[in-house]
């Protein structure tokens, strides 16, 4: 699978210490020029083996949730999927997805992924400027936007 990048213990998208995934992909449609993780988009892509992130997961003792975030995790479905099946084998520990999109404009894939993995959030809403950040109470942690939220889909 390709990513931009991975941090063992992230400590920022979500109320317990994480290990992140930088999905390599986006359609900005938040508008290129208002995401903090445009910098991405030039970053190399990195080709991992999903059994080689999880085995690295298993083995740090830190680590309590795994997170998609990055650029768009919707746009690299098929690969995100692929590592939370090869993640579900070992662990069932939270997995948290950070999307741009609103929930309507991917209620079939949500309603896919809830089907098939548990215990799973999903971070909903593009940032928009001039919004009031807020204490998001799923993930624990502050969205910069009012509009976006967290869901516990399964």
């Amino acid at each position: 699978m390709l990513i931009k990048g991975i941090v063992d213990e992230d400590f920022v998208n979500y109320k317990k210490p994480s290990m992140l995934l930088l999905m390599p992909h986006c359609n900005w449609k938040c508008g290129g020029h208002l995401c903090h993780n445009s910098p991405l988009a030039t970053a190399p892509e990195i080709e991992v083996d999903p059994d080689k992130i999880v085995e690295r997961y298993i083995n740090n003792p830190i680590s309590e949730a795994l997170v998609f975030s990055g650029l768009e995790p919707f746009m690299d479905l098929s690969d995100v999927k692929t590592m939370m099946r090869s993640f579900r084998k070992v662990s069932d520990n939270v997995i948290v997805i950070y999307t741009g999109y609103n929930k309507e404009e991917v209620a079939k894939q949500v309603e896919d992924l809830k089907n098939e993995f548990s215990n799973l959030i999903i971070k909903f809403g593009r940032y928009q400027p001039g919004q009031m950040s807020h204490i998001d109470p799923i993930l624990g942690i502050a969205l910069a936007s009012d509009n976006q939220y967290a869901e516990k889909v399964s």
